[in-house]
């Protein structure tokens, strides 16, 4: 995976709660198991009408909104368990989804693949999806190593929680095995000390 240490992006505004893994990824389009091409169906279902066209209302489809940070509104990746989900998201370009609230499942499939999921208080929230919304060129910079989230415009710094092991696996760019491979000394010397 690659590393995420620091960054600094416009964001693209999703001001819609209880936004469930159906959405982000309709159903009809799991048939691969490789994790690419995901993206272009990303929304799918609210980007594009019947007859396969963008829908200009969408901000997605918007081209004032840009940026690989998504911010959306409360209870995100909610429903399904499906990691296509994640999948769909970081294909499409986003590092990190910024929301009140995140279904655990999502979380842990969003950190599995390289993407931070960033919980704000819900006031926090409203005010960056609403400056984000009228100043779309607004700089949201994320500092992991600190577990910092900062808007200066609005003159927010918040800290976030991340688990210090996914933490360290994002820093650095692991998935759970390079992780593994990383220790493969300690653990080594461990079962050499352990077991006779």
């Amino acid at each position: 995976m690659e590393k995420f240490v620091k960054l600094t992006s416009n964001a693209v505004p999703l001001a819609i709660e209880n936004i469930d893994t159906d959405q982000i990824i309709p159903a009809r389009f799991l048939k691969s198991t490789d994790r690419e091409g995901f993206g272009k169906n990303l929304f799918r279902d609210w980007r594009y009408d019947k007859d396969d066209k963008p829908k200009s209302d969408f901000n997605l489809n918007n081209n004032k909104y840009s940026g690989s940070i998504l911010v959306a509104g409360d209870n995100f990746g909610c429903g399904s368990s499906r990691e296509h989900a994640a999948w769909a998201i970081k294909d499409y370009g986003f590092k990190v989804v910024v929301s009140s609230f995140f279904a655990d499942i999502f979380k842990g499939n969003a950190l599995n693949n390289g993407i931070l999921p960033i919980q704000l208080d819900a006031e926090k929230l409203k005010l960056i999806l609403e400056l984000i919304e009228k100043e779309p060129k607004t700089n949201i910079e994320i500092e992991l190593e600190e577990q910092v989230i900062e808007v200066k415009s609005l003159n927010i710094k918040e800290s976030f929680y991340i688990d210090a092991y996914k933490k360290t696996c994002l820093l650095n760019g692991y998935d759970d095995i390079d992780f593994l491979v990383n220790i493969r000394k300690e653990i080594e010397e461990f079962e050499k000390n352990t077991y006779i």
